[in-house]
């Protein structure tokens, strides 16, 4: 059953209102302000608002934008006398759906109502469609549906549950962190701690106190006894962030750790027990490490019982628009003033696919919390992108790195079937739209797939 708010001041009207909407089948709830309106919608699941104009404190136009703000796309219907009908006007421009001039008959109330609640039920449906799509391609707040991370999400659900040490590779801002937090919370140590140390961060004298403690007396400065990392951590998860820049004797002491379980702090003698997990994560090669002698062998192969490696997000472009979804609903919020940021225009979407990506998903995810912070519209433009960020797209074509002799027609084959590639994995592999946003029509690029003999899942 559908609910509907009746917003008015005058006291007998939401009442007369709720019994004509109530007979057609329809649950009603009923404030008089502005301000009770606000507070049953942050108690309630509302799907359709209908707010008189004129109302001391709070009009309905301040109203519907703060109803806005909440959720852009809940439909507001604005009840209005003769005398406000340029404010309805407004209020259109603003997101209203409609509005109904008083005194209205009942039967074209029920019209309105039934038209705006119908396109509030598809709205929903897709929210539903975009939630189990989400749920379907994340592990916590990683997300993602390419191959590469199924199979991460595949081990992180095998090896949660178990005891296991487990060592992350990746590039920086790939989600390392994520992926060792997913473990921890997924695991029998999810009421324990989660103790993260970035090893590349602090001096080894000061990571050795850190990571193990030290006792008071220890060190000039060392006024009282603390406790570490690996003490802190203790019937939880300890997280070593970077652990390619951890030095030889703190090799020696961790490797210690992980085959006794025990610790000592810096400067005691006492033996202390310790009950953790460690996760281990790095950008480096340790293999390589190991070869150039920077890197235990020991060590390596006690923290690599489970290995999860974590792709560039350059190797994992068709993951691109979930996580833009994903970011955008994230910080749509943000802004203090002015209306919520709903969607991404294709334009604007296109140079985040054709963009490199150094830093990763973090770099995706600072660019899209700074242009939503600093944008003004609800819907994100390629005017509204960083500039360096827009040249850096444009400028990815490399000419020198095509072979002088290279034929034209094999050439331009190549970079066709590539930006074909590229349109469908931006629309998702819905032709009609890739062949909208190639600027062709739908049976040429039929043509083209058959042509360069592309898989293509679906084909609307």
């Amino acid at each position: 059953m559908e609910s509907i708010l009746i917003v008015d001041d005058e006291k007998n009207y939401p009442l007369i209102l709720g019994a004509v909407l109530e007979e057609e089948g329809f649950e009603v709830l009923t404030a008089n302000s502005g301000a009770e309106a606000l507070e049953i919608l942050e108690a309630s699941d509302v799907d359709l608002v209908l707010t008189d104009m004129k109302m001391p404190v709070m009009d309905g136009i301040d109203l519907l934008e703060k109803i806005k703000v909440r959720d852009s796309e809940l439909p507001v219907i604005m009840m209005t006398a003769h005398g406000t009908v340029d404010k309805a006007v407004e209020a259109m421009e603003k997101g209203a759906y409609s509005y109904i001039l008083k005194p209205f008959d009942n039967d074209r109330l029920i019209i309105y109502v039934d038209k705006a609640i119908s396109m509030f039920r598809v709205v929903k449906e897709n929210r539903r469609l975009r939630s189990a799509v989400t749920s379907r391609y994340s592990f916590g707040n990683i997300i993602g549906k390419s191959k590469q991370m199924q199979n991460v999400f595949e081990i992180i659900g095998k090896v949660a549950p178990t005891n296991a040490t487990v060592l992350i590779e990746g590039e920086s801002g790939t989600g390392k962190e994520l992926v060792a937090k997913s473990i921890h919370f997924n695991s029998a140590r999810r009421q324990g701690p989660f103790v993260a140390v970035n090893c590349s961060a602090l001096a080894e004298s000061l990571l050795e106190s850190e990571l193990f403690g030290h006792d008071k007396g220890a060190f000039t400065g060392a006024v009282a006894m603390k406790k570490g990392r690996f003490e802190r951590a203790d019937n939880g998860t300890l997280f070593l962030d970077e652990i390619g820049e951890l030095s030889a004797g703190l090799q020696v002491k961790l490797l210690r750790v992980l085959q006794e379980k025990v610790i000592e702090r810096v400067g005691g003698t006492k033996t202390i027990s310790v009950n953790i997990r460690v996760i281990a994560a790095t950008n480096k090669d340790l293999k390589q490490e190991m070869k150039m002698g920077r890197f235990r062998e020991d060590l390596y192969y006690r923290l690599n019982v489970v290995h999860i490696v974590l792709p560039p997000l350059e190797q994992r472009t068709e993951d691109i628009r979930l996580l833009l979804e994903h970011f955008i609903k994230k910080y749509a919020h943000e802004r203090r003033t002015g209306v919520a940021v709903s969607g991404i225009d294709p334009e604007a979407e296109r140079l985040f696919f054709e963009y490199s990506w150094p830093g990763n998903v973090r770099e995706l995810e600072n660019v899209i919390e700074r242009v939503i912070i600093l944008s003004a519209g609800d819907t994100i433009t390629v005017s509204d992108l960083p500039k360096n960020f827009r040249e850096s797209v444009h400028n990815n074509l490399y000419l020198e790195s095509i072979p002088a002799d290279a034929k034209l027609y094999d050439t331009l084959a190549m970079i066709e079937k590539a930006l074909i590639e590229r349109a469908l994995t931006i629309s998702g592999n819905v032709q009609s739209r890739a062949a909208q946003l190639l600027g062709i029509g739908k049976s040429g690029l039929n043509q083209k797939i058959k042509k360069y003999n592309l898989e293509v899942v679906s084909k609307h």
